[in-house]
Parts: C-alpha cells; sequence; structure tokens
C-alpha cells in the first residue's frame, strides 16, 4: 500500500479493512479547514499515503476512554462529542466536533485516550497514525506549523469554555453556543442562520454546566422573544445582532 514512487518511504500503523479505505487529502473539499490547509501539491501526495478513511454510525464510539493513542482524527462528515466519564457515573460533555476539526490529541501526552468521542450522527473521519504525523511533518514545515496551529485553537478553545463557565449567565451562554455553532457552519458553507442541532439539550446542558430544564427553557425564552426559531432539534437564528448584544451586556456588567 506504499507509493513506491515517493523519496520517502512512510511507514503505515493500520491495514486497510473493509471498515477503512484509502483518504485522499488533495481531493478533500474539507482540506482548507484541516491540516492539510497551503501544503503544496506534492507535500499533500505525501500526506495522503499515511492517510485512511473509516466511517463511524451513529451512536458508535471511535474511540473511549483508557483506550491506547495511536492516531488523530479529522472529521470529513458528521457531529461528534466528546466527553468524560465522572465517579459517580455522570457524563460531562466536553466539546462538539464537525467538518474539518480535529479528534484525539487528548491522548498525545500519556498515549491513552482521556475522553470518550461518540457520533452524533452518521459520520466519516480520516485516520492519521500519529508517528507517522511526526514523521511527515519533519519533511515538510508547513504541515509542522499547522499541526501546532490546531493544538493551540485546542488550548484557545479550552480557556474559552472555562470564561463560558465560569463568568456568563445562563442565557449568555446559550446564546454564545448558538453563535458559535453559527460561525462555525458558515466557515464550512453551510448556512449559518438555519441549522440542525445534532446533540440533545441534555448535552448542551452538560457542555454548558446547566440544567437540561433551564436550556429547554431558555431556548423557549429566546423563541417567544424573536431572537431564534426553534422546532424540535432545527434552529432558526432570526436575531443575530440581539444574541450579540446578551454578550456584549453581561461582558459590560
Amino acid at each position: 500500500m506504499i507509493n513506491r514512487g515517493c523519496a520517502v518511504e512512510h511507514k503505515t500503523f493500520f491495514s486497510i479493512t473493509p471498515a477503512t479505505m484509502r483518504a485522499a487529502c488533495s481531493q478533500c473539499n474539507m482540506r482548507e479547514l484541516c491540516i492539510a490547509v497551503g501544503l503544496e501539491d506534492q507535500d499533500l501526495h505525501k500526506l495522503d499515503q499515511i492517510v485512511a478513511r473509516r466511517k463511524i454510525k451513529r451512536g458508535e464510539h471511535l474511540y473511549r476512554a483508557g483506550d491506547t493513542f495511536s492516531s488523530i482524527y479529522a472529521v470529513r462528515t458528521g457531529f461528534f462529542k466528546t466527553d468524560l466519564i465522572g465517579d459517580e457515573g455522570q457524563e460531562q460533555v466536553t466539546g462538539f466536533q464537525m467538518a474539518g476539526e480535529i479528534l484525539g490529541m487528548d491522548g498525545i501526552s500519556t498515549d491513552i485516550h482521556v475522553c470518550n468521542a461518540t457520533a452524533l450522527e452518521d459520520s466519516e473521519v480520516c485516520i492519521i497514525p500519529y508517528e507517522n504525523l511526526e514523521t511527515l511533518s519533519r519533511e515538510v514545515p508547513s504541515l509542522q506549523r499547522q499541526f501546532h496551529k490546531f493544538m493551540s485553537r485546542e488550548i484557545v478553545r479550552d480557556q474559552g469554555l472555562m470564561v463560558l463557565l465560569g463568568s456568563m449567565k445562563a442565557e449568555e451562554r446559550i446564546a454564545a453556543f448558538l453563535l458559535n455553532l453559527s460561525t462555525r457552519m458558515k466557515a464550512r458553507g453551510y448556512s449559518s442562520s438555519e441549522f440542525h442541532l445534532r446533540m440533545t439539550r441534555e448535552e448542551i446542558g452538560s457542555y454548558l454546566g446547566l440544567k437540561l430544564e433551564t436550556v429547554s427553557r431558555t431556548l423557549s425564552k429566546f423563541d417567544a422573544e424573536g431572537l431564534i426559531g426553534v422546532q424540535h432539534k432545527h434552529i432558526r437564528i432570526l436575531n443575530s445582532q440581539g444574541l450579540h448584544d446578551l454578550l456584549d451586556h453581561g461582558t459590560s456588567s
């Protein structure tokens, strides 16, 4: 499965099975949002040699806490959540990931995954063996820089969540959550004002540090005030500026 025409042979740590297939970063419409962004054609070809794709069904785990770390995963299509399970069995959602975003970096420091990653809908990921990525990054500095940017983005996201949970009221947290989803949808070429929530209200509450009842009540309040339209999991943002004003008010108070 190795392309012998490349100057350097890249060892792979997975075998292509019926559950996996070769990926082609050079032909992926998500590459401008992924670690392949900005790579020259010859470097994209090298990356293609170490990446495979795998389909994940809704509700299936991509990996679980305690699993041995060997790869990171780029979401090609679909939606995921990551979570931790507390000592008493309670779930703490730590993030929601969509196309173009990276999963699995929680395992880099200890070689063990510390959280679970679960598909919220039928999805597809690109499997990138970490040892191969490290080797290729030494050959392709632009790939190394891009991966470092992704790691930095994760740090910033974690810091943002700490601010969200530590200083915002319930309405501000949910407004920030909806605006963040809107921005991420727009970056992927989807509507920024109308989208379907893949996660449950309970999962939103776990992520934002709110009770299920608070999430439902706040969404209904936003709907009544004309900020959003809510129909089950379907969300329409009717007054984006109004949601921003909630955040601005919280910052200034």
